[in-house]
């Protein structure tokens, strides 16, 4: 029975990393190296959203950090169908925002009692104290993967200390968004394991969720064709 319980998790932190996944490659169009104004602190925000629905729907701590990884596989995967360095401000320095959004959430949802989650108040200050957190310790990404953060024009501001306030009102707004959603989700995954009776069946949502987001991306390349 765990183990059944164990690979249906697994299953929906795949199925919300993909998704994630697509939606990350689709708002980085265009960008090979630097984020762009506030794209990055938008991203923070729909990063949170699918961090805090994919423990909602578990209320697994390390489900979160699984998602995190699969999101950041949909980023490699996009590097090489553009010939882009994995250290690059483009691949590396978003895939290190991602752990530290992730990391983020997860350190507070840990010193916190899961009563306090109930409160939507609660909630809005968890989006912006998970993205404080991604913000405040993103300039360190030099040290992780080679490539300075970006900075603002003319400037020796990094984008993600200025546009600071914008990530965190945004996650503000998208965490409780995704509380909302992740309850929805739980209760449609729990709706739609007891209709799928064939074994078979459960064991390809594993698959297919992965195969159809990898050839969204791939589809999406092909389409979008972009100048530099």
């Amino acid at each position: 029975m765990n183990k059944i319980v164990e690979r249906t998790y697994l299953t929906y932190a795949l199925i919300l990393g993909s998704v994630w996944g697509v939606i990350e490659v689709a708002l980085g169009v265009g960008l090979r190296t630097c984020a762009s104004s506030v794209s990055g602190s938008l991203m923070t925000g729909v990063a949170l959203f699918f961090i805090a629905t994919s423990w909602v729907v578990t209320r697994k701590n390390i489900i979160p950090l699984l998602v995190v990884m699969i999101a950041a596989l949909f980023k490699l995967f996009d590097s090489v169908l553009l010939g882009i360095p994995v250290m690059s401000g483009a691949i590396g320095n978003p895939i290190f925002a991602f752990i530290l959004e992730g990391l983020g959430f997860i350190i507070l949802i840990s010193i916190f009692r899961r009563t306090r989650w109930t409160k939507r108040k609660s909630r809005v200050l968890l989006g912006a104290g998970s993205a404080l957190i991604a913000v405040a310790m993103f300039p360190l990404v030099k040290y992780a993967t080679g490539i300075p953060a970006c900075v603002y024009n003319n400037s020796m501001i990094p984008l993600s200390i200025l546009f600071a306030p914008l990530a965190i009102a945004f996650s503000a707004i998208t965490v409780p968004l995704g509380f909302v959603a992740g309850e929805k989700l739980r209760a449609g995954f729990s709706r739609m394991d007891l209709q799928l009776k064939s074994s078979f069946l459960r064991h390809m949502i594993f698959p297919a969720a992965l195969g159809i987001g990898l050839t969204l991306i791939v589809l999406f390349r092909m389409i979008v064709i972009t100048d530099f």
